[in-house]
């Protein structure tokens, strides 16, 4: 019998230690085989019913011409073939380009170019914007997947989804995947600049998986709502594939609607929910808040930004069984970089927490070197978690990871006992008069009067103090307040310079699907009040 070469030896030690997320469904599906999975509407599918589904999808791909280290994008909202189609393109060591359902054809078109995607599997209510992206693109050819949430056949051209999990090859696909092979093509909002391409990895992934179990106390019995958009890292890679790595059960909706929200909770018994704090704000004020039994929630969780003082304190009385957890991160970081428990929220409110189980957190200054506790500096992390790089672009992968750091771009102050306070992305710093104002600490001073549902605060370009301090006031249902009344508060909880030269009423904020409040539509729809009242 010949001996074994050393590459033949390598490789299979490789293919008996690997683990990728591919292999995180297929083993919860061994160790629990009957358990319930997932629930999207009226389909109900236990773990072993899942991974046959995805190991079909894989193969259907494959068959398809897509293989390993292949871009394939997806968008669609939440459902149950969003969950097939990533842990199948994670199974063939395909990377997942998950877009943004609220962009257009060009932005589209834009991120399909730039990923280099070998085709696209979209909703078939998206079909049209999909195709013109396409077209603009320049691709021919192709995969094209067309996901049936509306019940309609496919158009020419395209693959009815459903069809590729429901039959086939029910076994693995016989594909090597290594723990930093990436997976995962996340393009960021691009506040900045053109969306950047995030690239991440198994190793990213199921460390942040573990820390998001550890520290957020995730058990597989839970029983989670997954309600905020899949396409974006928060929901999905701290919450569902956590919830798939532990085996606990995962109720998927197409959006974070209150009266669905809460029907859904009480319905099944959900006991974990996610929700940025403009959803949590939205549940406890519908109509049905008080009626629903949420008796069965024991554990909450939100991110994308800080909880108002105020709003923690009625969630804590509205919900005395439910302990909360804030989650702060960003796509590079898988996303979790530092998590504040349910014992400190009050007693540190407004904090981002320590930094995660597998993530060393400091703050440093424009040199990069570290500032004492107590005064601003840019986040820095070391962690697995951490992204491979930004596809594409060395130079943006060199700047922020210079001197072995990732450089959060955002500002933050850290006590001597390792709690960080976000101050502000750098760019969204208010520079009024000479005085650094952080639009996060006068949204916390507004909060506090009575009357305000929401407030969002940013800086508008202006002549004498370079920018002005500007605030965008939501009042609560029935409530009557004045711009005098704002100004009176302000002045009563804050030094002079911070506090707001504009106050604007408005019935809402623009957020994007994630909850977060969109600051720079908010600058271009107000950048007016300057010119017609210089203050």
């Amino acid at each position: 019998m010949p001996e074994p070469s050393d590459r033949t030896v390598a490789d299979a030690v490789a293919r008996a230690r690997g683990h990728s997320v591919g292999d995180l469904l297929h083993r919860t599906a061994r160790r629990d085989p009957h358990k319930l999975a997932v629930v999207d509407g009226d389909l109900r599918v236990t773990y072993a019913e899942f991974d046959v589904a995805v190991n079909r999808a894989a193969h259907a791909l494959a068959e398809r011409g897509v293989a390993k280290g292949d871009r394939l994008a997806l968008l669609s909202h939440n459902c149950w073939q969003f969950a097939v189609t990533a842990y199948a393109t994670a199974k063939l060591g395909v990377l997942l380009v998950p877009i943004n359902f609220m962009l257009n054809a060009e932005e589209i078109a834009y991120i399909l170019e730039h990923s280099g995607a070998s085709g696209i599997l979209a909703e078939d209510s998206l079909a049209d914007v999909a195709e013109h992206a396409l077209a603009s693109a320049g691709i021919e050819g192709g995969v094209r997947g067309s996901i049936p949430l509306s019940g309609g056949r496919p158009r020419d051209g395209w693959d009815d989804v459903d069809d590729w999990w429901r039959s086939g090859p029910e076994h693995a696909p016989d594909v090597a995947v290594t723990d930093d092979d990436p997976l995962r093509l996340m393009y960021t909002s691009g506040t900045e600049s053109r969306p950047k391409g995030v690239m991440l990895s198994s190793r990213s992934l199921i460390t942040q998986y573990m820390s998001c179990a550890l520290d957020g106390e995730m058990r597989s019995s839970d029983v989670e709502v997954h309600s905020l958009p899949m396409y974006h890292c928060a929901q999905l890679d701290c919450f569902f594939s956590v919830d798939v790595y532990l085996g606990a059960t995962s109720i998927i909706l197409p959006g974070p609607d209150p009266a669905t929200l809460l029907a859904t909770i009480e319905r099944e018994r959900a006991t974990k929910l996610f929700c940025p704090p403009t959803v949590w704000i939205g549940l406890l004020r519908h109509p049905d808040f008080a009626s629903t039994d949420l008796s069965s929630l024991r554990t909450g969780y939100y991110g994308a930004s800080p909880m108002p003082v105020e709003v923690l304190r009625e969630l804590r009385e509205r919900l005395p069984d439910v302990r909360l957890w804030n989650f702060y991160g960003q796509t590079e970081m898988s996303p979790l970089a530092t998590i504040l428990q349910p014992h400190e929220q009050l007693e540190r409110a407004g904090s981002a927490g320590r930094a995660a189980i597998n993530v060393e957190t400091r703050l440093v200054d424009d040199d990069d070197r570290p500032v004492p506790p107590g005064e601003i500096g840019e986040i820095v992390h070391r962690s697995p978690h951490a992204t491979l790089g930004y596809y594409r672009d060395e130079d943006k992968t060199a700047e922020s990871f210079r001197n072995g750091w990732f450089h959060s771009g955002d500002l933050g102050i850290m006590t001597e006992d390792g709690y960080l306070s976000v101050v502000d992305r750098k760019k969204d710093m208010i520079k009024s008069g000479g005085e650094n104002v952080a639009g996060r600490e006068v949204e916390e001073a507004l909060y506090l009067l009575d009357g305000v549902a929401e407030a969002a605060v940013f800086g508008l370009n202006h002549p004498y103090w370079v920018e002005a301090v500007c605030a965008v006031v939501v009042p609560k249902e029935g409530a009557v307040l004045t711009e005098q009344d704002v100004h009176t508060h302000a002045k009563s909880a804050l030094a002079g310079f911070k506090c707001p030269k504009y106050v604007v009423f408005a019935d809402a904020l623009p957020k994007n699907p994630s909850g977060k409040i969109l600051k720079r539509e908010l600058r271009r729809r107000h950048a007016s009040l300057v010119e017609t009242d210089p203050a």
